[in-house]
């Protein structure tokens, strides 16, 4: 087995790395180059490989540095499956069709250009077409569902906690009757987050292909980013200011929505101070993101579950707006009234924040606040990094608003978090890739690891492949032993018990059938079984809700 790696070697964007196997070639994300001009040309650079020869793609999440230039993959030939979770089958069809949408009018903006030049016109990376040629291939399972994709290649998804339907994938590699099992954590997440699980700790791998995005930071407590954001909201509130939010769409924005929600019902000494404060979601990519949160509440986290089933859903409150059209957006900027303004892109190189930007970073009275990762090269990091004069749309800037990093808010997890979760394998693998980190974060962590663990880490730089060999010949029952084991079992039984009432007597059936005498493949069928009921009965739930509201 060979692992190439293709993208996200020297940054946090371009995710993409191919596995090649005896008979098999695949991929494991598709991602976008994001940041300074440089990374962007790389979009358009021929892949290396060709498309009509990669046989599928495993996505870990919908982001677009993750699955960005699937379409381009399609536009050039490939032709094969997009396995991913059910829930980040739904948030793609958003991201891939709105990429396209500003692939396209980006276009448009540089050919009038090149025409009063007299330059020649360049085409789109990919079109909206391309985009729903790409979706047409999307084939969603659940989590913790084995899958066998062919005679070689088995794999599950589970949770990383970093986004709604984020993936860790394990990978069963079948060659010469010998098991390999590689780990891809895609983006892990931070324990005790809102709204999703904690990112799933895999015990046996013999190959991980790790992120380190802050493999050199350490987050401060969510809870602390949290009281530090009431205190902003009500200072900037007071003066008569704006607090603008730049927000990935998927993810960040959706906790920003829970967390104001539980803001505005906890703190009734303010009430009446904030009784007309509205929170505006100014991004259709947002809105339509968070109605995908709605309908896919079987893989909340069992707070958010609780929230639901009490009949009041956490993403949704009587100060909170929704704005879709340019008009709607236009008029926030012209409205005196103080507000909260969550837009995208997270990182201020697009959309609508921008526009928000240019009318709050000059006024004194207003307040940034960034809760997202910022890359080298973006406007956001620029603001981030303290310059006082920054360029939007043309026109110089000068940033006198207040501006504020609250780190705790980040989808990623820190150093603490990569090393929690790296240090859940019981044996060590035999080769821990790091990739998806600038440079020093990769090296810090390494050192990091190697000091804890004793584990060496191979940091990887540009592009570069690696045959991968190992001394232990397994099979496939030992390589899969997590999920067939006794605690699987109690796992499985304990779901069962909790999916409500109305499914006893499923509850009492599979129980007599969960014996020590079954095979893992019935094993293994029951738990696909329990995880589509988990799926329905919960959707049902937050339909109903919805409904009532």
């Amino acid at each position: 087995m060979k692992i190439k790696f293709l993208g996200a070697n020297t940054s946090v964007t371009g995710s993409c790395h191919m596995i090649t196997t005896r008979g098999h070639k695949f991929l494991l994300d598709c991602g976008m180059f994001q940041g300074s001009d440089e990374m962007d040309q790389l979009n358009s650079e021929p892949f290396d490989f060709d498309p009509e020869e990669i046989e599928f793609v495993l996505l870990s999440h919908a982001h677009v540095d993750h699955s960005g230039r699937i379409p381009l993959l399609v536009k050039r030939g490939f032709k094969g499956r997009i396995y991913c979770t059910d829930a980040t089958a739904d948030l793609l069809g958003i991201m891939l069709r709105d990429s396209a949408f500003i692939q396209q009018k980006e276009t448009e903006w540089k050919n009038r250009k090149s025409q009063r030049a007299g330059l020649p016109l360049v085409e789109p990376l990919y079109t909206m077409a391309d985009a729903e040629a790409a979706l047409s291939l999307v084939t969603p399972v659940l989590y913790d569902q084995l899958i066998e994709l062919n005679d070689g290649i088995k794999v599950v998804f589970n949770d990383a906690g970093h986004i709604l339907g984020s993936a860790i994938i394990e990978v069963f590699v079948t060659e010469d009757d010998a098991v390999s099992k590689l780990v891809y954590s895609g983006d892990l997440g931070s324990k005790n987050r809102p709204i999703l699980r904690d990112p799933t700790i895999i015990k046996k791998a013999d190959y991980v292909i790790m992120e380190s995005t802050y493999g050199n930071r350490i987050h401060e407590r969510n809870s602390d980013s949290i009281e530090r954001l009431v205190d902003i909201v009500i200072k900037t509130i007071r003066r008569g200011g704006n607090v603008v939010i730049p927000s990935f769409a998927v993810g960040r924005t959706q906790e920003l929505i829970y967390e104001f929600n539980r803001f505005y019902e906890e703190h009734s000494e303010i009430h009446k101070e904030l009784n007309d404060v509205m929170v505006y979601i100014d991004s259709p990519m947002a809105t339509s993101a968070t109605e995908v949160f709605r309908r896919n509440a079987q893989v909340f986290d069992e707070e958010t579950k609780n929230y639901i089933l009490r009949g009041d859903h956490p993403l949704d409150f009587k100060n909170l707006r929704f704005t879709r059209t340019v008009e709607e957006s236009v008029a926030l900027n012209t409205d005196p009234q103080p507000k909260i303004i969550i837009s995208s892109s997270g990182m201020c190189e697009a959309g609508r924040i921008k526009h928000h930007l240019k009318h709050n970073l000059w006024n004194p009275r207003s307040s940034i606040v960034f809760v997202g990762y910022q890359a080298v090269g973006t406007l956001g990091r620029s603001i981030v990094n303290g310059d006082k004069r920054v360029t939007i749309f043309g026109e110089k800037i000068q940033v006198e608003a207040e501006i504020y990093n609250l780190e705790g808010f980040s989808g990623h997890a820190d150093r603490d978090g990569l090393l929690e979760w790296i240090s859940g394998f019981q044996k060590k693998p035999a080769r821990i890739f790091l990739v998806h980190g600038e440079e020093e974060a990769k090296e810090a962590f390494a050192k990091t690891v190697k000091e804890v663990l004793d584990y060496d880490c191979t940091v990887v730089r540009g592009n570069s492949e690696y045959t991968l060999s190992k001394d232990t010949v397994i099979s496939v029952e030992e390589a899969m032993d997590e999920r067939i084991s006794p605690e699987a079992l109690r796992q499985i039984k304990n779901k069962i018990s909790s999916i409500h009432d109305d499914l006893e007597k499923i509850l009492y059936h599979t129980h007599l059938a969960v014996g020590s005498g079954m095979s893992p493949q019935q094993i293994i069928e029951i738990r696909n079984i329990v995880l589509e009921l988990e799926k329905h009965t919960l959707n049902l739930g937050s339909a109903v809700t919805r409904e009532a509201e």
